[in-house]
């Protein structure tokens, strides 16, 4: 019998990827994100693979919404298998341009969106001894990387949060997993808050570092994430977030005023003048 994976921000970037990589390993996939047209896009690439797919709209920040997902999820197939929790939104500015309403922005989709598939599919985990959280974090929640508080704080959030339900709950035969990749060539800043006085340039910045062909794939990205659930792996760096979390602690003193100035733009120029 096939196994069955829900992914979360399955329209696009890590979640499509990863939706692809586990349908063409097998398993049958229910796909979860805001925007039904690219969701069901994503949901048609799967069939083409032989694989059943279940594209559901959903809003991970509304905890009623994730409810009724994992109710008619099940109710559909069955049995879920494997979680890959991967929804987020980026910030970048200076934390004092960021308003509430970002931080709840962030913090509810990154954070709350999390916990809150996680809370709704736990009875069935629990009650089978047996499943697969997959969270993807980020370096972010390895590093402290200045003007992108917001963001970092949520995936600091994330790393707590996974490792705690991994020792809670690996004896109970729920095995929990995190994925850290560093930056990825995806569309992470279609929906990213730019904030500041030069919030053009920064995404003007982060478009074009995006598109970059330095950067590693969201291919890349799922299949080390396959490999992670089929090798019951914990915590997992992907690529060369190898080298820069291996930077961040063995040289901050040099890492640190390097992001800042990359990251700060107008800010650390300021800095620099006095």
């Amino acid at each position: 019998m096939a196994k069955t994976a829900l992914v979360t921000g399955a329209s696009q970037g890590i979640g499509k990827a990863t939706v692809l990589e586990l349908a063409k390993h097998g398993y049958d996939i229910i796909l979860v994100a805001r925007e039904p047209e690219r969701l069901e896009a994503a949901a048609t690439e799967v069939r083409t693979l032989g694989r059943q797919a279940y594209a559901i709209p959903t809003d991970v920040q509304d905890p009623a919404q994730v409810e009724q997902l994992i109710q008619r999820a099940i109710a559909q197939v069955g049995t879920i298998d494997v979680l890959v929790n991967n929804a987020a939104i980026y910030y970048m500015g200076p934390v004092e341009e960021a308003s509430l309403n970002d931080w709840h922005t962030i913090l509810d989709t990154n954070v709350w969106g999390y916990i809150h598939t996680i809370r709704a599919l736990l009875p069935h985990f629990l009650s089978r001894k047996n499943g697969t959280i997959v969270n993807v974090v980020s370096i972010g929640g390895l590093d402290p990387i200045p003007y992108q508080v917001p963001y970092t704080t949520s995936k600091h959030a994330l790393t707590g949060l996974t490792k705690s339900l991994r020792s809670e709950l690996e004896p109970k035969g729920i095995h929990v997993c995190g994925i850290y990749p560093s930056f990825i060539r995806t569309q992470l800043y279609e929906r990213a808050l730019f904030r500041g006085e030069d919030a053009k340039n920064r995404f003007e910045f982060m478009y074009k570092a995006f598109h970059s062909p330095v950067l590693e794939t969201p291919e890349y990205v799922a299949q080390t994430l396959r490999h992670a659930i089929e090798h019951r792996q914990k915590d997992v760096l992907v690529g060369t977030a190898h080298f820069w979390t291996a930077m961040f602690h063995l040289a901050p003193a040099v890492m640190k005023p390097i992001v800042r100035r990359v990251f700060g733009m107008a800010d650390s120029q300021r800095n620099l003048v006095r």
